[in-house]
């Protein structure tokens, strides 16, 4: 009886949502009763569960997808919605237009030439370096420009969520290495290199920090849409 259900339920999708809601509510208690440390990560502790919890119970990704993507179609408006935040910023951003744009470049191309540099020194192929190089830019931006280049867009996604969770985990410690106080700056420089996973934590620590951190995130993946065709062409004329 109860395989019966089971086999009906994984194909619906109230599966994916259900497991997603429920598996992400929990880390985000487990992020809570830590006071939101750095390295309980509701996304990373997300993907823990649910990637071995497909594995071993035979469900394949698109059953699992096949709900989950209602979740992922509301990161658009999500989003949009930044705007909103941002907008009680804007004196702060006519301030400081041009240590964010110095910035914003500075950061931009150190995200993408770094990742590059790298991993044609550890002898990666061409694929590689293209689906690799976004991966600072939000999901749907380093996917579409990894495809229209010839990379591949799952690496590419593989990119983008380590880069987030990762960078995320390590941020605290490089903003008090470097002596970075200012919500404005750690905002900006988490949207900019962490994308959405960033924005997240930005909001869980003060809406304004996560208010220019959906900024950052947002210039960068405009630039990195830019930059990312630009590099590539230089490499494979270089090299």
């Amino acid at each position: 009886m109860f395989n019966e259900f089971w086999t009906v339920f994984i194909n619906t999708p109230l599966f994916g949502i259900l497991l997603t809601l429920l598996v992400y509510a929990g880390a985000a208690w487990l992020a809570q009763k830590s006071r939101f440390h750095p390295l309980v990560n509701p996304v990373a502790i997300g993907v823990l569960v649910i990637v071995p919890f497909l594995v071993y119970s035979g469900v394949s990704y698109e059953n699992y997808m096949n709900g989950a993507q209602y979740i992922s179609f509301l990161l658009g408006p999500a989003t949009v919605a930044l705007a909103v935040p941002l907008v009680k910023q804007l004196g702060r951003i006519r301030q400081a237009w041009l240590p964010l744009i110095c910035g914003l470049l500075a950061g931009s191309l150190t995200a993408i030439l770094s990742v590059v540099l790298i991993a044609f020194m550890l002898g990666a192929e061409d694929t590689v370096l293209i689906s690799l190089a976004p991966k600072s830019a939000t999901m749907p931006i380093a996917m579409g420009v990894s495809e229209k280049l010839g990379g591949l867009a799952s690496l590419a996604s593989v990119g983008v969520m380590g880069t987030g969770i990762f960078g995320v985990m390590i941020a605290r410690y490089v903003f008090r290495l470097i002596k970075v106080e200012s919500p404005e700056i750690r905002g900006f420089m988490l949207g900019l290199t962490t994308h959405g996973i960033g924005v997240a934590r930005g909001f869980q620590i003060s809406n304004e920090m996560g208010a220019f951190a959906g900024l950052g995130m947002s210039l960068n993946g405009l630039l990195t849409a830019f930059l990312v065709p630009v590099i590539m062409a230089l490499h494979f004329v270089l090299f």
